[in-house]
């Protein structure tokens, strides 16, 4: 039986992956994250849980290193941003001693992660909104306002905001690592992309947004749109994806979707493409291990809700705090 480590287990996306593996029967799940409350932890057996340091603690590399040579893991999936490069950056390191894994490339976690690389790698392939490091003198002039500032890192909607005039964009100009972005007036989307190891786009699922807690989507419903799926696998493309990642476009003024980021990694909403009829987890899995997977994976229209669901347990059973 395949043994994996999912990391996040109290994160959307770690939920979700977590149950996409149990679901299959032929998998070992052991389940990690920082918090001993995490919720995931407890999809699993008391002795498949583990407690790690934060992603960006110094020793968490370490200490999922040593879990996964421990546990005789085969396949880790990190489901965390601040996780990915790091584990990325020791992928070999981790292949030698006996773990795959579930993750893009270094190089496109990179890019993705850096908004700025990511717009420059994909202008010439998709509409991409005019985007400006803050503070450089191509970013002084020639905006139509509003526009969009945002951090040139960073996950979600955080440090996002809009400026209105020229003089309220000069006030930012002090500060570092930020962007200035053309204002894409039409409607917003998510592509769920998963492609193979030699970059072959095996699935792109489309969804709507329809409302959204905490800068995770509660309520959606997937699309058949073929722009969006010709936009998402392009970018995918461009960037070298080889795993799972989404892709959040935006129609301009005409209509035409153009990119916006690129997470690359499982989303929070990931339940509703495997619900649509492509289980990237479980696909990601057989691809990493080197079995075959289909050359494409189409999916059908579906909405969901989300609501909170209560889990009861024996005080006993809760992981200690570490």
């Amino acid at each position: 039986m395949t043994r994996v480590l999912v990391t996040g287990a109290g994160g959307a996306a770690g939920v979700a992956v977590i149950r996409s593996l149990l679901r299959r029967g032929d998998v070992d799940v052991l389940a990690a994250d920082m918090d001993h409350w995490a919720s995931a932890l407890y999809l699993v057996p008391a002795d498949r849980r583990r407690l790690v340091p934060a992603g960006r603690a110094d020793d968490f590399v370490d200490v999922v290193r040593d879990i996964c040579r421990r546990d005789r893991v085969d396949v880790l999936f990190p489901t965390v941003d601040v996780e990915l490069p790091r584990l990325a950056a020791v992928r070999a390191e981790l292949a030698a001693a006996g773990t795959l894994l579930a993750s893009p490339s270094l190089r496109t976690i990179e890019t993705c992660l850096d908004k700025l690389a990511l717009a420059r790698a994909c202008e010439r392939t998709v509409r991409v909104p005019r985007t400006e490091l803050v503070g450089t003198p191509q970013a002084l002039d020639g905006w139509q306002f509003p526009v969009i500032v945002k951090p040139r890192r960073g996950a979600g909607s955080r440090g996002v905001r809009t400026v209105a005039s020229a003089a309220e964009l000069d006030a930012v100009h002090a500060e570092e690592d930020l962007l200035v972005q053309e204002l894409l007036p039409g409607e917003e989307y998510s592509v769920d992309v998963l492609a193979a190891p030699d970059g072959h786009v095996v699935a792109a699922v489309p969804r709507a947004r329809k409302r959204v807690d905490s800068g995770i989507a509660v309520a959606g419903v997937t699309l058949h749109d073929q722009d969006l799926v010709a936009t998402a696998s392009a970018i995918a493309r461009a960037v070298g994806l080889t795993s799972v990642a989404n892709v959040q476009l935006k129609r301009d003024a005409d209509g035409v979707p153009a990119l916006l980021e690129v997470n690359p990694r499982f989303p929070g909403a990931m339940p509703l493409t495997i619900a649509a009829g492509v289980d990237m987890p479980s696909l990601v899995l057989d691809a990493v291990l080197g079995r075959a997977v289909p050359r494409h994976v189409g999916h059908r229209a579906v909405a969901n809700v989300r609501y909170l669901e209560d889990v009861f347990l024996p005080v006993e059973d809760v992981l200690a705090p570490r």
